[in-house]
């Protein structure tokens, strides 16, 4: 990992003493505000920035968030110092849906996999960009045809905000220190494979996150913003997750951190009544 830089899969932070890394958001735009204001007080020069996912679904406000985004981006990137990779976002499990979801044509069973994709609140960015699930349903219904159709509306409404599509095509699977530090995930990781081989368990996560006995990698503290239990921030010796459930009812959360794998700095949104 430390000796690819500029790998297109991956985010490297180069020249940092702290990362700063924020949880899931959910569609929950007033909540991120809250969060890049508190940033914006506390940043420090050489401070890195990392989203780690979920920035889409379930939330009342998807389009204002990725909009948040773009100009957080911009205010940071006006820094002494600052560079566009010192930003990274990461994918999470509802951008990877809204990837297979642009392909659901080409699916074996594309009705089972949008009815999975609902369950787990791809809806809300369908409605974030004027579309409906009982549009894609009659879609689906007619066929390949007609999907692909849908699907390519769908695309160019999210190409018709700007910025919005230049994020979602940005995204990595992963970032991690210029000097294999800290890794930063969005829902955990597989310890049993390299960083390289993690596939889908970056966004769906494992079972194994919180129970990992020695370093994952190499890495001092591995961290991920996506808990399905959202247990809000919990450390272990080897990670921290960070999820407090914001787009669930809960707050949301970003903590700085230090290449040592210490917790800095810690801040939280007023909470966000549940919008699923």
């Amino acid at each position: 990992m430390k000796h690819n830089p500029h790998s297109e899969k991956f985010g490297c932070l180069s020249y940092t003493n702290r990362v700063w890394a924020v949880s899931c958001i959910h569609g929950e735009v007033e909540a991120l505000r809250q969060i890049h204001d508190q940033i914006s007080d506390r940043w420090q020069h050489g401070d890195r920035l990392v989203y780690l996912g979920n920035y889409l679904g379930h939330g009342s406000d998807i389009k204002g968030v990725l909009d948040e985004l773009l100009a957080f981006r911009i205010d940071r990137l006006c820094l002494p110092g600052m560079e566009p990779d010192d930003i990274v976002f990461l994918r999470g499990a509802q951008e990877e849906m809204l990837r297979k979801l642009l392909q659901v044509q080409l699916a074996s069973n594309p009705t089972e996999v949008f009815d999975w994709m609902v369950d787990h609140g791809i809806g809300a960015t369908l409605e974030a960009y004027g579309h409906s699930e009982q549009e894609a349903r009659g879609y689906l219904r007619e066929g390949i045809l007609a999907t692909t159709r849908w699907t390519g509306r769908l695309r160019d409404a999210i190409q018709s905000h700007p910025g919005h599509n230049d994020i979602l095509i940005s995204l990595r699977r992963a970032a991690y220190s210029m000097n294999g530090e800290l890794l930063l995930v969005h829902a955990g990781i597989d310890p049993n494979r390299p960083v390289t081989e993690q596939a889908d368990t970056f966004w769906w996560g494992s079972g194994f996150f919180d129970k990992m006995e020695t370093p994952y990698s190499g890495f001092k503290r591995v961290i991920r913003g996506f808990d399905r239990a959202h247990e809000g921030v919990v450390e272990t010796g080897h990670t921290i997750s960070l999820d407090s459930g914001c787009g669930f009812g809960g707050p949301l959360t970003a903590a700085c951190i230090t290449l040592d794998g210490e917790i800095d700095d810690l801040i939280s949104s007023s909470e966000i009544s549940d919008q699923s």
